[in-house]
This record gives structure tokens, sequence and C-alpha cells, in this order.
């Protein structure tokens, strides 16, 4: 157990790196459990003592930083939201533990995690390819191809959590996440022929363990857009969206249920009901993720007042969030999100669509996008600048950014 000392270091920057690296754990977590690799699981295990130092700068900083009534309550809510990024993070350390305890997962599920609203996918680097000796930061892969890369294996070695100045070589594992439209363009870039693409042998299973796994997958993507929408609730101070975060919360709850009811049907008809254990365990990590993001926006739904700083803590961090509003001139308008590939051109993940008043999260690919519309997204700062030049409307504030940053 690392010793834990308190650095001068303000409670920003502090919030910052715990947003990312709880964020990070999860996407760990999610790879180790679908390559099955006990290495990345030790890694979300290195974070996590990472994340125990954090925690304790975020409450020396709480404690040191407020010196009124209303100064005191403003850091509370600072401080839940820095709960909160404990708890994701504490749950994710939960599976990487069982991991490496050998705790089976159904082969099922491993098929259909790449089927996920955000894939993870494992590619190797051939030589000669588009990347080869490029960094992460020369080729925008996020931006161009929607897909992030968190991990690289380099011979025994790994990277995790790469910046713009690493550099890619020949013989490099990426691994990587995103949607699933940019799976094809990512291989592409490293230089592999799709065709040559490995394809998993699908496994006959019986019928509850299939809608067990479909439901667990539903109950990821729901965790991830709850999460996505509770920092977008604090970031517009909007309580529409924080209500969206705990009604999500609460569906998460009737998931789980019906999810331990078909996994116990599951088990009255295989052998081997250990493949089952590991469904139960990432039911749990789902449903304690979705429980931070209802932490999070309990911030607003009891009026505690939200200081100016954590705008700058969701626009400094590694995945940032973004609102744009869809102007006449947009070439956007009449297209479906599928139309528009969004997530493959700008590398940014959309969470909600208003349109005319009304919220749509998680809009599908066969939503229309219109005039006036408002989306709201997440990912890398050059791909929101690719989506503001979409939306076809200037942006005041995100849009001077963006001028500084091409």
């Amino acid at each position: 157990m690392t010793e834990l000392e308190y650095q001068p270091i303000s409670f920003k920057d502090v919030l910052i790196e715990m947003k990312d690296i709880a964020e990070l754990m999860v996407d760990l977590s999610y790879s180790a459990i679908l390559f099955e690799n006990k290495d990345i699981a030790h890694e979300v295990l290195n974070l996590e003592e990472s994340m125990n130092q954090l925690v304790y700068q975020a409450r020396i900083q709480s404690i040191l930083g407020a010196r009124r009534v209303d100064e005191a309550e403003s850091m509370s809510g600072m401080l839940q939201v820095a709960e909160a990024a404990e708890r994701i993070s504490n749950s994710a350390s939960e599976i990487a533990t069982i991991i490496l305890k050998n705790v089976k997962f159904p082969a099922k599920l491993r098929q259909e995690l790449p089927e996920a609203e955000e894939v993870t996918v494992r590619v190797k680097v051939q030589e000669n390819s588009r990347i080869d000796g490029k960094t992460l930061g020369d080729q925008k892969l996020q931006s161009t191809t929607g897909m992030r890369v968190i991990a690289i294996r380099r011979g025994i070695s790994w990277i995790y959590d790469p910046d713009r100045d690493t550099r890619i070589l020949d013989g490099d594992i990426l691994i990587a996440k995103g949607l699933d439209g940019g799976v094809i363009p990512f291989y592409q870039v490293a230089g592999i022929d799709v065709s040559d693409a490995d394809d998993e042998p699908e496994d006959a299973v019986v019928s509850d363990l299939d809608r067990a796994v479909a439901l667990m997958i539903e109950m990821k993507n729901q965790s991830e857009l709850a999460v996505g929408l509770a920092y977008t609730a604090l970031l517009f101070d909007n309580r529409e969206v924080a209500d969206e975060v705990l009604a999500l919360d609460s569906r998460m709850d009737d998931m789980r249920y019906k999810l331990d009811l078909w996994i116990l049907e599951a088990a009255k008809r295989i052998s081997n009901v250990e493949y089952l254990r590991g469904l139960l365990y990432l039911s749990s990590f789902a449903e304690n993720i979705s429980n931070a993001a209802s932490s999070i926006v309990d911030v607003i739904i009891r009026d505690i007042e939200i200081p100016p700083v954590f705008k700058r803590i969701v626009r400094e961090s590694d995945e940032i969030i973004t609102r744009v509003t869809v102007g006449g001139d947009s070439g956007l308008i009449g297209k479906t999100l599928k139309e528009a590939s969004l997530g493959t051109v700008t590398g940014m993940v959309v969470l909600a669509i208003n349109s005319n008043g009304r919220w749509k999260y998680r809009p599908g690919k066969n939503d229309v996008i219109r005039q006036g519309d408002i989306i709201i997204a997440k990912g890398r700062r050059d791909g929101e600048c690719r989506l503001h030049r979409l939306s076809g409307r200037k942006q005041r504030d995100e849009d001077s950014e963006c001028e500084r940053t091409n």
C-alpha cells in the first residue's frame, strides 16, 4: 500500500485527474475481459493506487478551501463529484481483481462486447501503414476514425493512456475504443485488410444466457450514458438532463433484477455454472457506475451551488463534453446520424439531441438532424472543432478555442 502524502495541487487539477483515471479504469476493465488479459487487469489496480492518492488530496483541499458556510456548501458539491469518481474506480478495481482470480466470463459475452455502442478492438500495426512511425497527435485518430487508443502493447511492455506525443511503431498492438462505424477505418489506417480480420466462432448457448448477455450489454451502454449525461447536467446546470440520469439509474435497477433471473434460469441448463459468475459481477459493476452518476447529479437535485471552476474541469479533461446548435447553413440538416457519420468524421459520441425543446437521449442511427437542434456530444478537442464546423454555426466560447488549436 502506497503511503499517502499531501502535495500542493489545485482542487481543479485533482478532479480533472480523478475523472480521467476513473474513465480509463472502466475502459481498461472491459478490455481485460474482452481480451482475457491479466496485464491490463494489473494496470487497473495500479491506477487504483493513483486514485487513492487523489482522493486524499481532494479531501485535504476541501477542508483547506472552505472558510465560510457558502464556501463549504459549494465545496461539498465538488467533493461529492470526487467521491463519485472514486466509486467508479473502486468498481473497476473489483472487476480487475476477479479477473486475476480467474473468474470466468461466458464466451458469448466476449463475442457481444464488440456489439456495444462504444466498442473495443485490438489491431496490430503493419509495416509501412499510414500510422507507422507517426505520433497519435499527428494522426488525430479519434477525430478521423472515431477510435481512441487507450493502450499500446510494444513487445512485452504496455503503454497505458498514451498521449498525443506517443509514437506508433509497426508491430505495436493497439487497443482502442470508439463507435462501431470507426472499426473499419481504424483497421485500414493500421494497414490491415479488413477481410483478414479475425472472426470469432459462434458458440451454441442457451436462450436464457443469450438474453442475459444482451441485457448485460444494454446495462453497459446505459451506465456509460448515465455518466456522460451526469457531467453534461453539471456543465450546463440542466435539471432536465439530471432527471434523465436518475431515470436511467432506476431502469438499471429493474434490469439488474431481470438479469439475475435469466442467469438463474440459464444455470438450470448448463453444466458449468462458473461461467455465469462473471456476469453477476459485471452487472454489479454497471449498476455501481450508474449509481455514481446519480450521485453526481444529486448536486443539482439538491440545488447545491456549482462553482464556475467545474466547467473548466469538464472542459480540460481527456474527454470533453460540448454543446453545438445546428445552423441553417449546416450540411447536417436532413441527415440521419448514420448518414452524418459524426462518430467517424469527428470522433465525438452523441449523448443527446434537443429538437424543438424536447430531449432525445441516446439517439439512434435513424434519428434525423434538423435545423436548430442542440447536440450534446463527448470526445476530444480536435473532434469538437470538426463538429462545430459541421454545425454551420459559430459557437462563441468553444469556437475561439478551436481557432487557437487549428
